[in-house]
């Protein structure tokens, strides 16, 4: 049977961005009311030592599509909105969400706030729409930020045809292309680009190329021969979630 998995190669990540710059313009995540985003490729960043002896470390972060997921387990919807697919992916279902966030709550790694040494933020896995907020809620205000002089985030979208302008329009069965508000949302490993034999867009993305995408049971593929090369790490292996994002290498300095 298939289980898909991502490597990350650390010894070729610079941290420049660009998955996550990627993975918006694909799924069109929308900002929160906040002003944060909604990241399903997010960082945690590292500093060590004191100037000028000092150290960095970005480690990139998404969903782990967990063999044994809590947030899973954790949904009371049945079926369930949180499920595991036969390719091993865990999926979401914006129709059957009841923006409960138990999902959420379960998830080890889910808005984390990194509390190491050096460390700062949170990262995003598990992201929920506000209820009773548009889910683009730039793209929904009609206010000018200069009257009659600057355009309205409407009426970008009104010329655009599309919200939020920049759409990427795609068709899932679990998922939308825009999602709504009071539901969860995160990383699905792309799966409307994977069923046509596509790459997800992080990893066709990444200019250098440290992101490897495939079925780790085909002994055959690049992510089985690199596990098999390399002794790879996990974020949080203590909580026995048997992560399907793993992580070889060292983040250079």
């Amino acid at each position: 049977m298939t289980q898909y998995a991502m490597i990350i190669d650390l010894r070729k990540c610079v941290g420049c961005g660009a998955c996550a710059l990627a993975c918006k313009t694909e799924n069109n995540t929308a900002l929160r009311s906040n002003g944060q985003t909604h990241n399903w490729a997010d960082f945690i960043h590292e500093t060590t030592g004191k100037f000028p002896k000092t150290g960095y470390k970005t480690t990139p972060v998404l969903c782990n599509h967990c063999s044994n997921a809590p947030c899973v387990d954790a949904c009371p919807v049945e079926p369930k909105a949180m499920f595991k697919t036969k390719d091993g992916i865990t999926m979401h279902n914006d129709e059957r969400c009841i923006g409960c966030r138990a999902c959420q709550e379960a998830c080890p790694y889910s808005m984390d706030e990194v509390k190491r040494d050096g460390a700062y933020g949170e990262y995003s896995v598990i992201s929920y729409n506000e209820e009773g907020e548009p889910y683009q809620a730039l793209f929904s205000d009609s206010k000018e930020l200069i009257p009659g002089c600057t355009t309205s985030g409407t009426h970008i979208a009104r010329a655009a045809g599309a919200t939020p302008p920049h759409l990427t329009r795609y068709g899932h069965p679990e998922y939308d292309d825009t999602r709504r508000s009071g539901i969860v949302e995160k990383c699905y490993f792309c799966d409307h680009r994977v069923k046509k034999g596509d790459q997800p867009y992080c990893v066709e993305s990444c200019p250098a190329g440290a992101r490897i995408f495939g079925n780790i049971r085909d002994s055959g593929s690049t992510v089985a021969k690199l596990l098999k090369k390399h002794k790879p790490s996990v974020l949080k292996p203590e909580a026995g979630t048997q992560p399907n994002v793993l992580y070889i290498g060292e983040y250079g300095t």
